[in-house]
């Protein structure tokens, strides 16, 4: 009988234990179902939230799917900003070089008086401006917001940076900072353009610009006649390698072409080629830019002031952009003519002036002629 007893308690303890097995294997199976339910239902209103209000549209989404892509490329553009300035000046100063040495002893040799006058005078005016702007354009602050916060009233904060952001400020992930009237970061300037170099990032675009095309048309002809003596050089030396073949050593007739006459075809074909190229690239980018500054836009502020223009045109009512003075003001405003005689002496000339404002304000500049009714920043 006592064996009998010991046998159904050992029996009943087993079974308790495998129920209790039983059990907890049905709890953690019901935790993981309840974790992938939790997983679910957030990874739903995750993708719900992309269309939070009625604001969102496919650029938000795009915007937020390639947000790693934007991060990567702002990360690469602050590195590589001095790789780039260094190619400008490297560029630039070869272009410099070949004109000094092949170029101009080749123009005092041949061309009248007249056109020697024009040719240096012109040069070297836009070699100036050149220098000028793009030094002034690295070197100048596009001016950044105070951070104390009292120093300014009835501004908006900045979400990124947490500080100050006033109208037409904008933050710049590349520099980290907000930039006062931002247009865009340069990578060619390892710089923001903004409020208080956007004239000398203009400017330089411009006079560069000019300088390319002014290569490009006066070095046309010796372009061709280049080009052809390169052509009629690679034929004469396939010629001479064939009549080498057949002869001795010391037989092998002279190179055909020196050394300094293959450089000189060479540097030129170059010259051409590359202020061609820049003049139609870096012309388009200035033609832009000034289609931008006669609206009395930045390149920000194009998208926004075009969706808010699609919004009120909706509703059946028509945007007008509060910065515009029209026009030939809004040029005024941006070179800072304030008078005649500064279209010499401020664009036609070299010149260090602040543009109107501080950046922070925008009161009307005391150049425009028309006055228009106030009108709330957007």
């Amino acid at each position: 009988m006592a064996g009998m007893r010991s046998r159904q308690r050992m029996f009943a303890a087993v079974m308790r234990l495998l129920l209790k097995c039983l059990r907890l294997g049905r709890r953690r199976r019901f935790k993981l179902v309840r974790q992938a339910e939790q997983l679910w239902h957030y990874g739903h209103l995750c993708l719900r939230s992309l269309l939070y209000n009625s604001f969102t549209n496919g650029d938000v989404v795009l915007d937020s799917l390639f947000e790693p892509i934007y991060w990567l490329v702002d990360h690469v553009t602050r590195w590589f900003g001095v790789v780039f300035v260094a190619l400008v000046i490297g560029l630039t100063s070869s272009i410099v070089a070949i004109v000094y040495i092949c170029l101009l002893p080749l123009i005092l040799q041949t061309y009248t008086p007249a056109w020697i006058c024009w040719h240096l005078a012109y040069g070297h005016w836009n070699l100036i401006m050149i220098v000028f702007h793009y030094y002034m354009a690295i070197t100048t602050s596009p001016g950044h917001p105070p951070q104390a916060k009292d120093d300014l009233t009835g501004v908006s904060i900045c979400r990124k940076c947490i500080a100050p952001k006033p109208a037409r400020t904008h933050h710049c992930s590349i520099c980290n900072r907000c930039v006062l009237k931002m247009d865009h970061h340069c990578p060619w300037l390892n710089n923001c353009v903004g409020h208080y170099n956007h004239r000398y990032f203009f400017s330089f675009c411009l006079f560069m610009t000019m300088g390319c095309i002014y290569c490009s048309i006066s070095g046309w002809e010796m372009f061709r006649d280049a080009y052809a003596a390169i052509e009629r050089m690679k034929l004469l030396e396939k010629e001479r390698l064939q009549v080498a073949a057949n002869q001795t050593y010391y037989q092998t007739p002279p190179p055909t072409f020196s050394f300094r006459q293959r450089a000189f075809h060479k540097s030129v074909v170059y010259l051409w080629v590359l202020c061609s190229s820049v003049a139609l690239a870096l012309g388009a980018l200035t033609l832009w830019h000034a289609a931008l500054i006669t609206r009395g836009e930045t390149s920000i502020e194009r998208h926004i002031n075009k969706k808010e223009r699609q919004r009120l045109q909706k509703k059946g009512k028509v945007f007008r952009n509060p910065y515009s003075y029209g026009s030939w003001d809004n040029w005024k405003v941006f070179l800072g003519v304030d008078m005649p005689r500064h279209w010499l002496t401020r664009v036609l000339l070299p010149s260090p002036h602040l543009p109107h404002g501080t950046g922070l304000s925008w009161d009307l500049p005391p150049c425009v002629t028309k006055q228009r009714a106030p009108l709330l920043a957007i």
